[in-house]
Protein backbone atom coordinates (compact mmCIF):
# COMPACT_ATOMS: atom_id res chain seq x y z
CA UNK A 1 0.00 0.00 0.00
CA UNK A 2 1.23 3.48 -1.06
CA UNK A 3 1.12 6.01 2.19
CA UNK A 4 -1.38 8.62 1.28
CA UNK A 5 1.36 10.95 2.05
CA UNK A 6 5.05 10.97 2.39
CA UNK A 7 7.57 13.85 3.09
CA UNK A 8 10.89 14.18 4.83
CA UNK A 9 14.32 14.63 2.57
CA UNK A 10 16.59 12.23 0.89
CA UNK A 11 18.11 10.65 4.03
CA UNK A 12 14.63 10.13 6.18
CA UNK A 13 11.32 9.14 4.75
CA UNK A 14 8.40 10.70 6.38
CA UNK A 15 5.54 8.35 5.47
CA UNK A 16 1.38 8.86 6.71
CA UNK A 17 -0.43 5.75 6.46
CA UNK A 18 -3.90 7.32 7.61
CA UNK A 19 -5.36 10.72 7.01
CA UNK A 20 -4.70 14.02 9.40
CA UNK A 21 -6.72 13.75 12.86
CA UNK A 22 -6.79 17.54 12.74
CA UNK A 23 -5.88 19.61 9.45
CA UNK A 24 -5.89 23.83 9.97
CA UNK A 25 -4.41 26.88 9.05
CA UNK A 26 -2.52 28.27 12.03
CA UNK A 27 -1.94 31.57 13.44
CA UNK A 28 -0.22 31.09 16.34
CA UNK A 29 3.18 33.17 17.31
CA UNK A 30 5.25 29.96 17.44
CA UNK A 31 4.26 28.96 13.49
CA UNK A 32 4.87 32.07 12.60
CA UNK A 33 8.56 32.29 14.76
CA UNK A 34 9.47 28.90 13.33
CA UNK A 35 8.04 29.07 9.83
CA UNK A 36 8.68 32.78 8.82
CA UNK A 37 5.30 32.25 7.57
CA UNK A 38 1.94 34.55 7.64
CA UNK A 39 0.28 31.09 8.64
CA UNK A 40 0.85 27.80 8.32
CA UNK A 41 -0.72 25.16 6.89
CA UNK A 42 -0.36 22.06 9.70
CA UNK A 43 -1.54 18.66 9.64
CA UNK A 44 -2.10 16.41 12.88
CA UNK A 45 -1.53 12.65 12.83
CA UNK A 46 -1.77 9.73 15.41
CA UNK A 47 1.14 9.27 16.96
CA UNK A 48 1.19 5.48 15.49
CA UNK A 49 0.02 6.69 11.60
CA UNK A 50 3.37 8.81 10.63
CA UNK A 51 6.66 6.79 10.65
CA UNK A 52 10.01 7.54 10.21
CA UNK A 53 12.14 5.39 8.24
CA UNK A 54 16.02 6.62 9.86
CA UNK A 55 14.79 7.90 13.28
CA UNK A 56 18.81 7.45 14.32
CA UNK A 57 18.93 10.13 11.83
CA UNK A 58 17.26 12.68 13.80
CA UNK A 59 18.07 15.72 15.82
CA UNK A 60 15.45 17.25 17.87
CA UNK A 61 14.58 20.56 19.01
CA UNK A 62 12.20 22.51 20.81
CA UNK A 63 9.23 23.72 18.96
CA UNK A 64 8.57 26.83 21.34
CA UNK A 65 12.04 28.32 22.43
CA UNK A 66 9.85 30.31 24.66
CA UNK A 67 8.94 26.96 26.49
CA UNK A 68 11.90 25.00 25.58
CA UNK A 69 10.15 21.83 28.21
CA UNK A 70 7.11 22.14 25.98
CA UNK A 71 6.02 18.16 24.65
CA UNK A 72 6.64 19.49 20.83
CA UNK A 73 10.05 18.85 19.14
CA UNK A 74 11.18 19.84 15.95
CA UNK A 75 12.72 17.37 14.62
CA UNK A 76 15.58 17.86 11.48
CA UNK A 77 18.08 15.49 9.47
CA UNK A 78 21.04 15.17 11.07
CA UNK A 79 22.72 14.66 7.67
CA UNK A 80 21.36 18.12 5.48
CA UNK A 81 19.21 19.68 8.33
CA UNK A 82 16.11 19.27 6.40
CA UNK A 83 12.92 19.69 8.59
CA UNK A 84 10.97 16.30 8.69
CA UNK A 85 8.21 16.61 11.53
CA UNK A 86 7.32 17.61 14.75
CA UNK A 87 7.40 15.09 17.25
CA UNK A 88 4.72 14.91 20.28
CA UNK A 89 6.83 13.47 23.20
CA UNK A 90 4.07 12.31 25.15
CA UNK A 91 3.25 10.62 22.13
CA UNK A 92 -0.07 11.83 20.96
CA UNK A 93 0.47 13.51 17.71
CA UNK A 94 2.91 13.52 14.95
CA UNK A 95 2.90 17.21 13.07
CA UNK A 96 3.54 17.53 9.44
CA UNK A 97 3.65 20.91 7.81
CA UNK A 98 3.19 20.27 4.21
CA UNK A 99 5.10 23.43 2.92
CA UNK A 100 8.17 23.07 4.98
CA UNK A 101 8.29 19.11 5.03
CA UNK A 102 9.19 17.94 1.99
CA UNK A 103 5.45 16.96 1.21
CA UNK A 104 3.58 17.74 -2.45
CA UNK A 105 1.82 20.31 -0.95
CA UNK A 106 -0.87 20.23 -3.62
CA UNK A 107 -1.66 16.67 -3.10
CA UNK A 108 -2.51 17.58 0.77
CA UNK A 109 -6.00 18.04 1.79
CA UNK A 110 -6.83 22.10 2.69
CA UNK A 111 -7.06 23.05 5.96
CA UNK A 112 -10.68 22.76 7.01
CA UNK A 113 -10.26 25.45 9.69
CA UNK A 114 -8.06 28.51 10.81
CA UNK A 115 -6.25 28.12 14.76
CA UNK A 116 -4.91 29.94 16.83
CA UNK A 117 -6.33 33.66 15.57
CA UNK A 118 -6.75 36.50 17.87
CA UNK A 119 -7.49 39.90 17.36
CA UNK A 120 -4.66 41.84 19.14
CA UNK A 121 -2.31 40.10 15.60
CA UNK A 122 -3.06 43.56 13.69
CA UNK A 123 -5.05 41.93 10.94
CA UNK A 124 -8.26 40.90 10.40
CA UNK A 125 -9.76 37.95 10.49
CA UNK A 126 -9.61 35.16 7.37
CA UNK A 127 -13.02 35.69 4.86
CA UNK A 128 -12.10 32.40 2.92
CA UNK A 129 -15.40 31.00 4.82
CA UNK A 130 -13.44 28.76 6.71
CA UNK A 131 -14.39 29.24 10.15
CA UNK A 132 -12.05 30.62 12.90
CA UNK A 133 -11.45 29.83 15.92
CA UNK A 134 -9.01 31.28 19.01
CA UNK A 135 -7.19 27.65 19.69
CA UNK A 136 -8.00 24.26 18.04
CA UNK A 137 -11.57 23.49 16.97
CA UNK A 138 -13.19 22.94 19.95
CA UNK A 139 -14.59 19.70 19.14
CA UNK A 140 -10.69 18.38 18.63
CA UNK A 141 -9.58 15.83 21.50
CA UNK A 142 -5.56 14.91 21.98
CA UNK A 143 -5.57 11.25 21.25
CA UNK A 144 -4.13 8.49 23.87
CA UNK A 145 -0.40 8.27 24.14
CA UNK A 146 0.95 5.43 22.92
Amino acid sequence: MTAPYAGGCQHVHVTAKAEPIDNHECHCNVCKAVTGQHTTHVAFFDYGDLNVDHPEKMKRVPFNAQNPGGPLEICLCTDCGAVLMLDDKQKRIRVAVPNVMGYDDAAFPKASYHAFWDETKGYPPPQDGRPVFGGLRPEFAWPASH
